[in-house]
């Protein structure tokens, strides 16, 4: 391990003393939010510096087990000993540099998801409305919870535009690499000469803010519009002026939510979506700047970029930023995203992996 590497943790080491000391403080108690941070840090550091205990005491036996290779008697029992020990120091080493790479400090948030036709017409809003299916799917499979918050249905049944809301652990983690452009090559139902076509959506994935860091918004630069529900819901749609759009007049950005009969609900869930959205807005404009310095693996999630193609002739899903070509297609549209979703996280650790060890160079 290099030295650089080994003072960062023995400055943990030092760190998860001061924790504790801080946290046995009687007077911590007057201050929960201030306790849930600290108390998180804590796990965090203390699974940290425990690692690197296991990484130095494996260095230990390491060197033991090599003395005892003079010893005639001893030298078969030794190696053994080596081969394990280096294959133990090597695998935690590599651990504890991956506990290092930066964390966004959003992946443990849950997600607004948003899907939008594109190009293509009827069959891009059809496309919109299978992308829906698999990642409703995908939820049901992570046991996530999935809240519909607007739709905007198309004649043919497809998707113009769909919003969810997604709970449960880490979701932003795991779908933040959706968002992009997504292509489809198949032949539409509407196509009568057996044709292929190319249509495309864009997928959104937003982190929702804790209400502490909700983007504070001016009553002053909103204007709040309500209008009767469309689609699915019974004889209420009809009755009732209960859907909200806001719109944020500096930026133009709008929200709206429709699925609750009751306004009240309704203008605070629009307003959690606007906020989300600001929030992502001021964020892709940080990544943005960053990205003109230097490119990454991953993409900024600008929604113009091509990420993935699913190709239904072939049954091939291709993402186009990692070259992952999987011949599943149908798994992953019934929600088997893990194995695309564990190739992007490899790829960004790969990346942030080599950029931390040329910075210790």
């Amino acid at each position: 391990m290099k030295a650089s590497l080994r003072q960062q943790f023995e400055r943990l080491a030092l760190r998860l003393s001061e924790l504790d000391a801080t946290l046995s403080d009687p007077t911590m108690a007057s201050d929960m939010k201030r306790f849930r941070e600290l108390t998180r840090e804590h796990a965090e550091v203390a699974s940290l510096v425990e690692r690197f205990q296991r990484f130095e005491q494996r260095e230990r036996d390491l060197a033991a087990a090599r003395g005892m290779l003079a010893d005639p008697e001893m030298a078969e029992l030794a190696q053994d000993e080596i081969n394990a020990a280096l294959a133990d120091t090597e695998r935690l080493h590599f651990e504890l540099q991956t506990a290092l790479l930066p964390r966004d400090p959003d992946d443990a948030r849950n997600a607004f998801l948003e899907i939008r036709a594109g190009t293509g017409g009827d069959e891009s809003a059809l496309f919109a409305a299978d992308l829906a299916r698999m990642y409703l799917r995908h939820c049901e499979r992570r046991g996530w919870r999935s809240e519909l918050m607007s739709e905007s249905v198309s004649d043919l049944g497809g998707y113009k535009e769909v919003v969810f809301r997604i709970e449960g652990d880490a979701v932003y983690a795991q779908l933040k690499f959706e968002s992009g452009g997504h292509r489809v090559q198949r032949v539409p139902t509407t196509e009568t000469q057996g044709r292929i076509h190319t249509s495309a959506c864009t997928v959104a994935v937003l982190p929702e803010a804790d209400e502490a860091d909700e983007v504070q918004l001016n009553p002053a630069e909103l204007r709040i519009d309500t209008f009767r529900a469309s689609g699915a819901g019974g004889q209420h749609v009809n009755k009732t002026d209960s859907a909200i759009r806001i719109t944020h007049l500096p930026t133009g950005i709008v929200a709206e939510c429709q699925d609750d009969r009751s306004q009240h609900r309704n203008k605070a869930k629009a307003m959690a979506v606007l906020a989300a959205r600001l929030r992502e807005k001021d964020r892709s404009e940080r990544a943005a700047k960053e990205a003109a310095a230097r490119k990454g693996l991953i993409g900024s999630g600008d929604r113009s970029d091509r990420i993935r193609t699913y190709n239904f002739p072939q049954g091939r899903l291709t993402d186009h930023r990692i070259n992952l070509t999987l011949y599943k297609l149908q798994a992953v549209l019934d929600g088997d995203l893990d194995e695309v979703t564990a190739a992007l996280q490899a790829a960004q650790s790969a990346e942030q992996l080599a950029a931390l060890e040329s910075g210790m160079a």
